[in-house]
């Protein structure tokens, strides 16, 4: 039985310095025959080897078992692998079949040996055969690498890595261990994101071991590092190291600006190859340079600019969208509508003050304090601030109200006395 059972995988972990196939039958007499190659067989430590083996026996020999004795060089020390059951496996463990190859897993350097057969038969005239021809091996030291399995990277969506150990061996599972590096970080180990690690049988003495990480990908997952170690039982790790490419879209730039300032947003992306800009009411497209990257230039913004700005990039059949909302600050002075009355009827004076502005502006009525008794009802519709007060004034005295409007380090104020005249107006601007 050659290595067909198994496949290309498997043939990578057993080397024969000459094809097995083109060995001829040995005989010991001419009755009792092994196919079994004399070239050295070369594995890896914490894999396994296969050994091709078949022989024949006389016609009246009736088959019991067969039992590989691991010798230690010398010719006549050979001594029984009490390990069959555990390290070493049959590949076809019906012996009348005299099929004698077996497959040998959690290989250390200590197994690098010659391995001898011996057919038994079932009577006491069959005691058995010891066959001369043996099989040698050489263990050589772990150099095989997990293959990390990466899909496409899209911002936003969620993905899956695979690593899978190598060889196909159907000892010991190995340990599989995720690592995660970003830009000029450490290397830290992955515990929580590690969904799934699973183990495939593919023959009844082959196994694919492997495990899953299922993460978000988003742009700061772009030119980090992701390493997956597996470790052999008795056998140092091997690991294999990925870059993880993401493909996405960002916007850069302040995106709050003043009224008669410039909006400059840049929209930039790994592996975008058109990018087109929408503004609130409109669509503008702009070609990405050569890096990638888009920039919206607007001068002299108004207030009604503000809004939703979306970038839309494209690559490949995947389309990407990422927005940014744009405040445009502004203030008025206090309208022209603000102002004191006093009631006909009655000794109640009420006053409006009105301001407008990007973010809102406060309004505060600092002279009340020496008020015993108002009232304050403070409404906001849109931009507009509108607080009204009323207080009880009499006509023997004069009544000092002030509104002070604040937006940032702008100040305004108005004061007025209770014949409704403005005493004075005052403007404080600074920068916001």
């Amino acid at each position: 039985m050659g290595y067909s059972m198994f496949g290309m995988d498997l043939a990578r972990t057993t080397t024969v310095t000459d094809e097995s196939r083109e060995e001829k039958p040995i005989c010991d007499n001419k009755e009792y025959c092994i196919t079994l190659s004399e070239k050295i067989i070369t594995a890896e430590a914490g894999l396994c080897v296969v050994i091709p083996c078949s022989f024949n026996t006389s016609a009246d020999f009736t088959v019991k078992n067969i039992i590989w004795s691991k010798c230690d060089g010398s010719e006549s020390n050979c001594e029984t692998n009490k390990k069959q059951t555990e390290q070493v496996s049959l590949l076809e463990p019906d012996p009348s079949k005299k099929n004698c190859s077996i497959i040998i897993n959690n290989l250390t350097k200590s197994d690098s040996e010659s391995y001898q057969l011996t057919v038994n038969g079932l009577g006491e005239k069959e005691s058995g055969c010891t066959f001369t021809r043996k099989a040698t091996i050489s263990v050589t030291d772990l150099s095989q690498k997990p293959t990390v399995m990466v899909p496409l990277l899209t911002e936003g969506q969620k993905a899956t890595l695979t690593c899978t150990a190598p060889g196909l061996c159907s000892g010991s599972a190995p340990t599989i261990t995720w690592m995660w590096r970003g830009r000029g970080e450490d290397t830290t180990e992955i515990t929580g994101n590690l969904t799934e690690r699973k183990t495939e049988n593919l023959t009844a003495v082959t196994q694919r071991h492997s495990s899953t990480l299922t993460f978000n990908a988003s742009a700061e997952h772009h030119s980090t590092q992701v390493t997956c170690k597996v470790g052999f039982t008795g056998v140092k790790t091997t690991e294999e190291t990925v870059t993880l490419n993401v493909t996405y879209i960002k916007i850069t730039g302040n995106t709050t600006v003043k009224e008669g300032d410039a909006l400059n947003l840049t929209c930039s992306g790994y592996s975008s190859s058109d990018i087109t800009w929408t503004e609130p009411g409109s669509k503008k497209s702009h070609e990405a340079t050569n890096t990638g990257t888009s920039t919206l230039f607007l001068s002299n913004m108004r207030s009604d600019h503000a809004g939703r700005y979306i970038c839309t990039a494209k690559h490949l059949n995947t389309t990407l969208t990422t927005y940014a909302d744009v405040t445009v600050t502004w203030y008025r002075n206090i309208s022209n509508n603000s102002g004191c009355e006093k009631s006909s009827q009655s000794n109640v004076m009420t006053c409006v003050c009105i301001s407008q502005g990007v973010p809102l502006p406060t309004i505060k009525w600092p002279l009340l304090e020496s008020h015993p008794e108002y009232s304050v009802t403070t409404t906001v519709l849109n931009h507009t601030v509108n607080s009204t007060i009323t207080l009880p004034v009499t006509d023997h005295r004069n009544t000092v109200v002030e509104c002070v409007s604040s937006y940032g380090n702008v100040e305004e104020k108005i004061t007025t006395t209770q014949s409704i005249k403005i005493r004075s107006s005052r403007f404080y601007s600074g920068d916001c």
